[in-house]
């Protein structure tokens, strides 16, 4: 067994074990995947709100969970997911390739960012069907666009502030919905918020069209208990979970039929607070890859 060098230090070794089981999740290692270049000629400047809020891997990932949850009450979205995603023999693929796609559209230079968004326009044209009443949907149709967007645009932020940073202005919210819109623009929504206050109102204006049923359930179900990527990562996809459902307004927790309650939210909470500040050390600093 080869020694440690002298500048081994077990502390190195944790960080590089946490950034390589990251890595894992979120990028397919074995097609080469990496993580996404920062680049000056990014849509966002780097000094912006946006690549604060989408630089940390433990608000994104519960605010992801958290928008899933939430946009699939709308019964177009989630119908089109059911009718037209391989999610349920594929959930990591699906949400990794949704990171990625954030990624890239919030980091990679503009050429490549807006080659992402063209992919995914061209894919909402071929998602299209009927829904349980008879009603047509389209993943393209503007409305329904905005309804995704502002789930996640709202989930991202709201996770941002639990977990990262409380003490959050009004002005750099509303800079960051100002900032996400532009890319929603151009996947074809509308309408976009351009301020926390808008993305409340437009919240609320879709919740007559909201239903939850079996299928919503069931849904719901397969995000929750979807096997952890290892053993080791178990307890931290537990957090993950318990507080993307803290995040959830309360009339969305009632129609999913999750209990509001003050000790099991400041727990899941605390938890995923701990996860993230944990995770935030570990890349804080250059691992080896």
């Amino acid at each position: 067994m080869k020694p440690p060098s002298a500048d081994w230090h077990p502390a190195t070794a944790v960080r590089g074990m946490l950034v390589r089981k990251v890595r894992e999740i979120f990028h397919d290692t074995t097609s080469g995947e990496g993580p996404v270049a920062r680049s000056p000629e990014a849509l966002f400047p780097p000094d912006s709100v946006i690549w604060r809020v989408h630089g940390d891997v433990t608000t994104m990932t519960v605010g992801g969970v958290s928008a899933l949850l939430l946009q699939m009450l709308h019964p177009a979205a989630l119908t089109g997911v059911w009718e037209h995603s391989r999610f349920r023999d594929d959930m990591q693929g699906r949400l990794r390739r949704t990171a990625r796609f954030i990624a890239v559209t919030t980091y990679a230079g503009r050429t490549e960012a807006e080659a992402a968004i063209a992919r995914v326009r061209d894919i909402h044209e071929r998602v299209r069907g009927t829904l349980a009443d008879g009603s047509s949907y389209a993943a393209s149709d503007p409305r329904l666009l905005a309804w995704i967007h502002v789930c996640e645009a709202t989930s991202f932020l709201d996770a941002w502030i639990a977990f990262a940073e409380p003490t959050m202005t009004i002005a750099d919210q509303d800079r960051y919905f100002a900032q996400i819109g532009t890319v929603a623009r151009r996947l074809g929504a509308e309408p976009v918020p351009q301020t926390r206050t808008e993305a409340k109102q437009l919240l609320a204006s879709f919740r007559p069209e909201l239903r939850a049923d079996a299928r919503t359930r069931e849904v719901a179900r397969l995000i929750m208990s979807q096997p952890a990527p290892s053993l080791a990562m178990a307890p931290a996809q537990s957090v993950v979970m318990r507080a993307a459902v803290t995040l959830l307004p309360r009339w969305a927790r009632r129609m999913h039929g999750y209990r509001n309650g003050l000790l099991p939210d400041i727990a899941a909470r605390s938890g995923a607070y701990a996860l993230a500040e944990t995770l935030r050390w570990a890349f804080r600093a250059p691992v080896a890859s």
